[in-house]
């Protein structure tokens, strides 16, 4: 058995994966600088859902742009 093509596209598939990641955690860094305020003491300490609610639309919003980004 060739198994050739199988670690080609593992490899590929975790290389993408890398770079997706990566892409998520700097775009989400600039998130947190832009904001004046903090995330964290907002949602956890305040108890602030609709704040909550926009971070997790944003996240699945950044998501679903890197992984077009990425996959092509």
């Amino acid at each position: 058995m060739d198994f050739a093509p199988f670690i080609k596209a593992l490899v590929a598939s975790l290389v993408y994966c890398l770079i997706g990641v990566v892409m998520f955690a700097i775009s989400f860094m600039i998130i947190k600088m832009v904001t004046p305020f903090s995330i964290r003491k907002e949602i956890e300490e305040d108890q602030n859902t609709a704040l909550a609610v926009l971070i997790g639309s944003v996240i699945l919003g950044l998501s679903i742009i890197i992984a077009a980004a990425v996959g092509g």
